[in-house]
């Protein structure tokens, strides 16, 4: 959840990077709070819920997964692939699932503090 949060306090910052894990768990979140919204509309016959929270949620999908395209050395304006029918989102797909790169132009890789990373040692136990 910490991630989904953190993506919204980060709204419109194209720069820097984004992990996988960071990437992908915003992911799941937003596509499970969609569905769960989706369905009130459809059950309490309301229009528009879904669609609020996916037009507010378009620019932190944008930001975070041009920082993601950072982390692994690329330009956030390879989204635009997603253009080119059928091969397009399958190339932007495969760039979003590789592992991060090194330190590049977009700056460090960002990895755990000791701290968070006990604090995930922890939380997984």
């Amino acid at each position: 959840m910490d991630y989904f949060i953190g993506a919204y306090r980060k709204y419109a910052d194209f720069s820097g990077r984004a992990r996988r894990k960071e990437y992908w768990l915003f992911t799941l979140f937003f596509y499970i709070t969609f569905a769960v919204l989706a369905g009130l509309d459809e059950l309490l016959g309301i229009f528009g819920l879904a669609m609020a929270f996916f037009f507010f949620s378009l620019v932190p999908y944008f930001s975070i997964t041009c920082r993601r395209l950072h982390d692994i050395g690329r330009s956030g304006w390879w989204q635009l692939i997603t253009i080119l029918p059928f091969i397009g989102p399958i190339i932007l797909l495969v760039f979003l699932v590789l592992d991060s790169e090194g330190d590049n132009a977009y700056g460090p890789v960002r990895s755990l503090s000791r701290y968070q990373f006990l604090r995930h040692l922890a939380a997984s136990k």
